[in-house]
């Protein structure tokens, strides 16, 4: 088969582009290193959330949203600062991906046979002006099936190619090298490796058997980021929030590695935006790892009482689900790699999620009977395992209880009982009226009139002393390690610029590995469900740009 296009990286985003090239009978070599049990990438392991703008579900949901108000909420959380340099891709990336969420993207999506959740989530809730960080409105659209619902259509597409000889799919193809001719990318080289029987995300073998050399019109890299690279991510640490931890756990597989970035500006692509990453404050050990240092995330709603390692209660806005990168901040400048959250039993049953295909087996099942279950007294089968088994998780009756559990816990008795007895009596004493200074009490009260909330999201405010809301719970969080938002700078084709700014012929990029777009849509900050939806739009907008590069 002679191939018009070789993409590297089979994620969401490389399914996404050879669907496109392959719509337009381009002949396509999809290469991964991993084995095919891994095909879809960190994608599949996703909860499967897509920002939309004016939906049919957030106007079922009484919501009033426009892409003025998307932009606006844009701009403010993604702080451009960057803008006649490295974020100047980034940012027109931005204004198209908020037209296409505001547009065509759930239209396009439904045509792929993608489905979505009716209940809107409402993520990154801000809690600074209006102008500032954070999502105005719920946007956080769930599609029925998860992550694993997003990577089907594609999956299917690329395997109906593969029967119509136009797609040559070959896992275990690590790729070393981009060869370079006359300034223009012509083709790969690198090794093939053992083959695997891994199952997803488990770490697969690296040793090599054989190499290769294959040549195409152009190279689409699509390989993803390095948020399982601890090392890659300690040394690109954005210095303004504080030193790196030292202790952080991984929330995607061992083949997250980053490799790709080294070796596409080996060959003349420029990195932008490096220091700029998204990992999150509410990391959990997963008592079931699959992959080494495995992290998950709580989703919480915005009730807990949420204590750095010392058991001072963090400070507006830094509340659990509204501004991941400024409590990432705050608690930095602690000096400790963990913190804690304080909740009953009450907030545990209706506000915690898990985040990952795996730890919603309802919705990743496509099951209603189960989903309707959540309604039901007590977590879910998922968050009451972690409650059981999980390591990070304290139960008790009492408060001297649960703050002698705390300091057993990392032993390094740190935690006071008349200092955190004092802070939660008067966090309780706010709950006597309807009316409160205390912002948090404000925020979970005002959260409760969007119907979607009040329904499946937040606890009716209460005492946490209350023992009939009772037991009380307290739960060790983590850093856990997640996206890359800085990588490759490309032009609104997805073409890999190099460092004059001139696009290199034959080499384009998208998804992660191209900060989703532009070298880094994001900026500093994600509105959320802006991670499966770039690796969409970047592999879309670079999978058609290929296609008409390679027609003559």
């Amino acid at each position: 088969m002679k191939y018009d296009v070789i993409v590297v990286g089979a994620g969401l985003a490389g399914l996404v582009a050879t669907a496109e090239l392959t719509n337009a009978g381009k002949k396509v070599l999809l290469l991964d290193q991993e084995p095919e049990a891994s095909l879809g990438g960190q994608a599949w392991w996703s909860f499967g959330g897509l920002f939309l703008v004016d939906s049919p579900e957030q106007r079922r949901m009484g919501i009033k949203d426009s892409q003025e108000l998307a932009w606006q909420d844009w701009l403010g959380t993604a702080g451009f600062d960057r803008q006649e340099d490295e974020d100047y891709w980034g940012k027109k990336w931005a204004e198209a991906y908020v037209n296409f969420a505001a547009t065509e993207k759930r239209e396009w999506l439904h045509a792929q046979g993608i489905r979505f959740f009716p209940v809107v989530g409402w993520a990154e809730r801000g809690g600074h002006l209006a102008e500032g960080p954070g999502n105005s409105v719920p946007r956080f659209h769930i599609v029925w099936g998860t992550g694993p619902g997003i990577v089907k259509p594609f999956e299917d597409k690329m395997r109906i190619a593969i029967d119509k000889g136009l797609v040559e799919y070959l896992p275990r193809h690590r790729v070393d090298e981009l060869i370079t001719k006359n300034g223009a990318v012509t083709g790969v080289r690198g090794a093939v490796l053992v083959p695997s029987a891994v199952a997803r995300g488990v770490a697969s073998s690296r040793e090599v058997i054989s190499g290769f050399e294959l040549y195409a019109e152009a190279v689409l890299v699509t390989s993803g980021g390095m948020g399982a690279n601890l090392e890659l991510i300690r040394k690109n640490w954005q210095l303004r929030l504080g030193k790196a931890p030292k202790d952080m756990i991984t929330g995607v597989p061992e083949h997250v590695d980053g490799r790709m970035l080294a070796i596409t500006e080996q060959a003349g692509g420029r990195i932008v935006n490096r220091d700029r990453m998204w990992h999150y404050t509410e990391g959990i050990k997963n008592w079931n790892p699959v992959w080494a240092n495995h992290g998950i995330r709580i989703l919480p709603g915005p009730s807990s009482l949420w204590l750095d390692a010392k058991g001072k209660r963090l400070s507006a806005p830094n509340f659990p689900g509204f501004d991941t990168l400024g409590t990432l901040e705050a608690l930095r400048a602690t000096g400790y790699d963990y913190s804690w959250f304080i909740l009953t039993q009450s907030i545990i049953e209706k506000e915690f999620a898990l985040s990952g295909s795996e730890q919603n087996p309802d919705l990743t099942g496509k099951s209603i009977w189960k989903v309707l279950q959540r309604i039901l007294p007590g977590p879910t089968a998922p968050v009451k395992a972690f409650m059981d088994k999980g390591e990070d998780f304290i139960v008790a009756d009492t408060l001297p209880e649960l703050v002698s559990g705390m300091n057993k816990m990392t032993g390094e008795n740190l935690l006071k009982l008349d200092d955190i007895e004092r802070q939660v009596n008067a966090r309780d004493r706010e709950m006597n009226n309807k009316f409160t200074k205390d912002l948090q009490i404000t925020a979970l009260r005002g959260a409760r009139h969007y119907i979607g909330d009040k329904l499946v999201r937040v606890a009716a405010p209460h005492k946490l002393l209350n023992p009939k809301k009772g037991p009380l719970i307290a739960v060790r969080l983590h850093i856990v390690s997640r996206k890359t938002l800085g990588g490759l700078q490309t032009d609104l084709d997805g073409r890999v610029l190099d460092l004059t700014g001139n696009p290199i012929p034959g080499l384009y990029a998208a998804g992660e590995v191209a900060g989703f777009g532009g070298g880094g849509v994001h900026g500093y900050r994600s509105l959320e469900g802006t991670f499966l939806g770039g690796c969409i739009f970047s592999g879309r907008q670079a999978g058609r740009a290929c296609a008409n590069y390679t027609r003559a």
